[in-house]
């Protein structure tokens, strides 16, 4: 068997998180919690040649409860992260978890998570409340991260919008993809990405629409002066400097589009699991593995060593 995968994208569920996401009326999209243990984790892992999952939170992260609580929640959440890591440190890193109520608790939880924790990086979602990653109200965080040239896994989520669209399909079908689009458009065209170089983010799910419409995002300044007028290879330049994990996304018609978009010694392997449960697992890996356009040397690069590149510490 090859060396094994690491897995960028593999949620923990901690069950007092889920009974405090229960309590206060709230839950994932897709509505009550799969199941999740950190033995069962490894037993999925084990399955799928995963020698390594870098754990982050699932929705609805921390900001459903006040700031107050969800600044001890995400410490707490943080603190169990690290004891998985320390008792299985081959096994399991962690992305970590802050609330962006109050950017100064999320700045202070930057260091905790980085400085003390020595953590992977750190997992946010695409938006908050409505407003979306490279808005200046999270620079703060933004320039935290960029001292420390952290890694940061950017997780879709709902905006306040989304519950107003009439279709009565799940998010996660639809509207995690426009999320992290959003997130992506508002961090490139907002210049966000260029403030912060030293910043490393990974996209979920191939990068949601980016790989797709990429080429209509670049001719966008041409067409409305008001826009930060970037060449077209600006643009795609700045696609480049975005890391796309393959979680939910392993087939030839989204591969098509990110080997046009992404540099491809920053595609990474994800998974998605718990939320993708086994079976969606089994069925990507199957899809994943069967892909012709991705040769042996492509495919050892996107299940580690790519990763590798990132996260040394796990060779």
């Amino acid at each position: 068997m090859a060396v094994g995968r690491i897995d960028v994208h593999f949620h923990m569920i901690p069950q007092f998180y889920a009974d405090m996401v229960y309590a206060a009326g709230s839950g994932p999209a897709i509505g009550r919690y799969p199941d999740w243990s950190p033995e069962l984790a490894l037993e999925i892992m084990d399955r799928f040649n995963v020698a390594v999952a870098l754990l982050s939170l699932g929705q609805p992260g921390v900001q459903f409860c006040k700031p107050d609580e969800a600044k001890a929640l995400a410490r707490r959440c943080n603190d169990y992260s690290a004891e998985l890591s320390a008792k299985w440190p081959k096994r399991f890193g962690a992305f970590g978890t802050v609330s962006m109520w109050d950017v100064r608790h999320a700045v202070e939880e930057v260091g905790y998570c980085l400085d003390t924790l020595k953590f992977a990086g750190l997992s946010l979602f695409a938006s908050y409340d409505g407003v979306f990653l490279g808005d200046p109200k999270f620079d703060p965080v933004m320039e935290a991260l960029n001292s420390r040239d952290g890694v940061v896994f950017i997780h879709p989520g709902t905006h306040p919008l989304t519950k107003q669209v009439q279709l009565p399909w799940p998010f996660f079908m639809m509207e995690y993809l426009f999320d992290t689009t959003r997130a992506v458009v508002n961090l490139v065209f907002g210049g966000a990405l260029e403030r912060y170089p030293r910043v490393r983010f990974i996209l979920p799910h191939a990068g949601g629409l980016i790989p797709y419409f990429s080429w209509r995002l670049a001719v966008s300044p041409m067409i409305d002066k008001r826009l930060k007028q970037l060449s077209t290879d600006e643009v795609f330049a700045l696609f480049r400097r975005f890391w796309y994990d393959n979680a939910l996304s392993p087939g030839a018609q989204t591969w098509g589009s990110l080997e046009n978009v992404a540099s491809p010694d920053q595609i990474v392997f994800g998974t998605d699991w718990p939320f993708a449960n086994v079976n969606v697992t089994a069925e990507a890996m199957k899809t994943y593995e069967a892909l012709d356009a991705i040769s042996p040397a492509q495919r050892a690069a996107i299940d580690r060593g790519n990763a590798l590149r990132l996260f040394p510490q796990f060779a």
